[in-house]
């Protein structure tokens, strides 16, 4: 994947950027992404994490809104969450 120029690019960096994280209800589940948003935006904390479980109650969902600084790291972040087993959604 070819670089993108930064004035063609829809986000100006570096900017803070939600990312909507969905996956099965478990009790680890938002402590394990967070591990893993951090090993991209060391800055990250609990605080910039809003949770909401669905209505049944099955699946939970995660807004996390990183420090996003480059084009190539917010491809990173979304690979990883993509590619984690408790991860069904991300947006």
């Amino acid at each position: 994947m070819s670089a993108i120029p930064p004035k063609e690019s829809l986000i100006e960096y570096p900017s803070d950027f939600p990312i909507k994280v969905m996956g099965p209800t478990h009790e680890a589940f938002a402590a394990t992404i967070i591990d893993v948003i951090v090993k991209h935006d060391p800055t990250f904390h609990e605080g910039k994490v809003e949770t909401r479980p669905s209505s049944s109650g099955n699946y939970t969902g995660l807004t996390v809104t990183v420090r996003a600084i480059s084009r190539e790291q917010l491809d990173a972040l979304y690979a990883e969450l993509s590619g984690h087993p408790m991860v069904k959604v991300v947006l």
